[in-house]
């Protein structure tokens, strides 16, 4: 398929900048896939729609304060890191990331930030256009330098200030490792939380830490020629118990976002693969515990195993996250969808409003 059947015409003024209050106050259009119909509601009316045993399954990544800052140990002019993903694969506190200015920053130089509270040496180039950082602190761990010097990055589409940093974190964010937010989950409150959970409706949570490919668009006019970045997951015991509890009951599996539903796809194609190999101790689980990197690059034609339900936001015209969407409900319908929520005039992107696809 061609990249440019995966894009619409959406006027500027309906990409939020700042994040609605409440929370759960933001709209939600309700995509049914089996009749075509769309709905208008308000997030907070989620749980209409829900039913007992389901579980919502969460992208718990916290965002990083991932922009520094500094000046070049050697010169004294200035630079900037965006932290994208740490990279455990190749050592402690090595991190990816985009270095600017790109070019006059080569391998081997160093980057004070917070007067040499935190050093960054920068590294080799990575395939997809970033560089591996490695980061020290001169005192303390490098994780709390990071949240002395840094601040939380905005996609390059919001150009007004954000007053609370927190706004852009979701209510159960607990592990910090993302250079943006899983978007979709911005909508919960603590209140909507508890009371979806007195109705039946279960939650558990996963992690994947965002990074480069929520930033680039795919450039190939092929769809089927771009290579999606890895990113680090981890789909724990028990996440796993719960899912496979709720699938054997009968109950949805709702995916709170695209990140989450990389994460369940990703865990249910290895566990598929165990179980063709006669390497499960269960023979009927659908995922089991997991923590390691992704690539899977979700697609028309691709197989979803877990995900019946999908919450995400209205995303970017010819990115990885509309391809995911449109894979799962079909490209046509969710145009046709979008072409409906500017019509309306939904609020599109990290701080817009929502779609619920049934």
């Amino acid at each position: 398929m061609n990249i440019a059947d995966f894009t619409y015409d959406l006027p500027a003024e309906l990409i939020a900048q700042t994040p609605i209050e409440p929370r759960d106050s933001s709209r939600l259009l309700v995509l049914h896939r089996d009749d075509e119909r769309i709905e208008h509601r308000h997030f907070r009316e989620i749980g209409d729609y829900l039913h007992a045993g389901d579980l919502l399954v969460a992208n718990q990544s916290r965002v990083l304060p991932a922009r520094l800052l500094g000046v070049k140990q050697d010169s004294g002019g200035r630079a900037e890191i965006l932290l994208l993903a740490i990279r455990n694969d190749v050592g402690t506190d090595y991190w990816e990331a985009l270095v600017r200015p790109g070019r006059r920053l080569r391998a081997g130089q160093h980057v004070l930030f917070g007067d040499g509270l935190l050093t960054a040496e920068v590294l080799d180039r990575t395939p997809s256009g970033g560089r591996i950082v490695h980061l020290t602190a001169r005192e303390g761990s490098v994780a709390d330098a990071i949240a002395r010097v840094g601040t939380v990055p905005l996609p390059p589409y919001i150009h007004a200030p954000l007053a609370d940093s927190e706004r852009y974190q979701t209510v159960y964010a607990r592990l910090p490792g993302s250079a943006a937010a899983p978007t979709a989950g911005l909508h919960f409150t603590p209140e909507l939380l508890a009371s979806l959970t007195t109705r039946g409706i279960g939650l558990a949570t996963v992690t994947l830490h965002i990074g480069l490919d929520t930033f680039r668009p795919i450039e190939e006019a092929n769809l089927e020629e771009h290579v999606m970045h890895s990113e680090e997951i981890e789909l724990d015991a028990e996440a796993a118990e719960k899912i496979n509890a709720t699938r054997a009951a009968g109950g949805r599996i709702i995916a709170v976002g695209t990140t989450s539903v990389r994460v369940l796809e990703s865990v249910a194609a290895l566990t598929a693969e165990q179980r063709a190999q006669g390497g499960l101790a269960d023979p009927d689980a659908l995922v089991t515990p997991y923590r390691g990197r992704t690539s899977l690059y979700l697609r028309p034609g691709s197989e979803f195993r877990a995900v019946d339900v999908m919450i995400t936001n209205f995303h970017l015209p010819r990115s990885t996250l509309l391809v995911l969407v449109s894979a799962f409900a079909g490209r046509e319908l969710v145009l046709r969808a979008y072409e409906e929520a500017v019509a309306q005039r939904y609020r599109f992107y990290s701080f817009g409003d929502a779609m619920l696809i049934l």
